[in-house]
């Protein structure tokens, strides 16, 4: 269940998608809460720099696994613009980090793409419990992910 301080969480990372996209990159968000509700790391996407795996829930997950106890990973939340791609729902599960709560699918993304007629992503679109588990996944929220295909549209168009 998505709670009114997870709500807040989300606007965060909608809001650094926006400052990616104001960037000039694509328009991904996302933070690491802990437990007690501070804000321990948050990052955009910087794939603009042609390294393509620059998405900040794998720079969630290098820098979690350098300075959070194992205990600590487990008890935090991750939240973000869009739901993780495999590559960085694989570092998260290999980091041990808890719940995820995304403001926007992976399915949304692929339909908007279709919808935008954007070439197709050379990495499947899979849901994060099809490539780890036992994690608590949250999402998507209807108004922020409209809020998100309006960044990911300024993005291609």
């Amino acid at each position: 269940m998505i709670s009114a301080k997870d709500y807040q969480y989300l606007v965060k990372a909608v809001d650094l998608a926006e400052l990616a996209v104001e960037k000039g990159d694509q328009a991904f968000g996302s933070i690491l809460v802990s437990e007690a509700g501070v804000i321990l790391f948050e990052g955009h996407n910087e794939v603009s720099s042609g390294d393509h795996t620059r998405h900040p829930e794998f720079a969630i997950a290098r820098w979690a696994a350098n300075h959070l106890s194992e205990n600590d990973r487990l008890k935090a939340t991750v939240y973000t613009s869009g739901e993780h791609c495999p590559m960085c729902a694989a570092a998260h599960g290999w980091v041990g980090l808890g719940r995820i709560v995304f403001a926007s699918s992976s399915t949304q993304l692929q339909a908007w793409s279709k919808e935008f007629g954007w070439k197709e992503s050379p990495v499947k679109a899979l849901p994060i419990e099809e490539v780890i588990n036992n994690c608590i996944v949250e999402g998507p929220v209807d108004d922020l992910a409209e809020r998100v295909k309006g960044l990911h549209q300024k993005v291609f168009n």
